[in-house]
């Protein structure tokens, strides 16, 4: 674990400061966390209510986002996140791609990529060389101190508004991505996937506005050209999977699709 990263941690039990000792992180009051061998940590303290992705959700995950076809989303999220330095948080991180373009733009930065899903946190660790990984209940107290985030990113995840607000720091910035209502909508149309819920604004109102304020909002698109592996690969990936079989996609292809997202600037209140 990058030992600038471990510097911003604290104990999910005391809240304490963290420190490597051997192969765990270990509290001034004996709170001890192993790192497991592919380099991530569990500091959920057995609080995470789920297991997020499966390791097929993120094998499919992590197939897609290696063809390129969500660079556009990490591209603007580095742009947002310019001139940053300390701490990136990516909460809900995935593979840890968004987290690791973003490193890549921004040399000030180092990374901490946040998920429930162990499947996901072996690919997010190693995914740069200035992040770590660690597991950790996106609804809950996240294992991060006081007001010292730079960027927090938030890319079709949980929006914890309290929390951000606790660990941003006054001058750092909020980056949340949410889908467009027409986000792939030629393969919801065609598959009878989930569709984006149209309540959707109204929620990520409550969950952030009593605690931030909205700078900047960009509309990001992109004309995807799929085959058939990464129709089912998208499609394996996001909520649809826990519905729907990704082999038993029958499409022709390659398809035209369009994604369609919404990027979000915040500075807390």
């Amino acid at each position: 674990m990058n030992r600038d990263v471990v510097a911003h941690l604290r104990c999910p039990v005391c809240h304490e400061t963290l420190n490597t000792v051997a192969q765990a992180l270990r509290c001034p009051r004996g709170h001890s966390f192993d790192i497991a061998r592919q380099g991530y940590v569990d500091l959920s303290a057995g609080r995470s209510p789920h297991t997020g992705d499966t390791p097929e959700m993120v094998a499919a995950r992590d197939a897609f986002l290696a063809k390129g076809h969500y660079a556009f989303v990490s591209a603007a999220l580095s742009e947002g996140a310019a001139g940053s330095n300390g701490l990136a948080v990516d909460v809900g991180a995935g593979t840890g791609q968004h987290l690791a373009a973003v490193l890549d733009g921004n040399e000030g930065l180092v990374g901490l990529a946040l998920d429930a899903s162990k499947p996901a946190l072996r690919r997010a660790a190693r995914a740069h060389d200035r992040a770590g990984a660690v597991r950790a209940d996106a609804w809950g107290r996240l294992p991060l101190a006081d007001h010292d985030t730079a960027v927090l990113l938030d890319v079709f995840a949980p929006r914890n508004g309290p929390e951000f607000h606790r660990v941003l720091r006054p001058d750092g910035r909020l980056l949340v991505v949410t889908p467009e209502p027409d986000h792939l909508a030629e393969l919801v149309d065609a598959l009878g996937l989930l569709r984006v819920d149209p309540d959707k604004e109204d929620r990520l109102a409550a969950s952030l506005d009593e605690w931030f304020v909205l700078e900047r909002r960009q509309s990001l698109r992109s004309r995807l050209r799929l085959d058939r592996d990464e129709v089912a690969a998208v499609v394996g990936m996001g909520p649809s999977a826990w519905h729907r079989a990704p082999a038993a996609i029958e499409l022709p292809t390659p398809v035209a699709v369009t994604a369609a997202v919404r990027l979000d600037q915040y500075r807390a209140r």
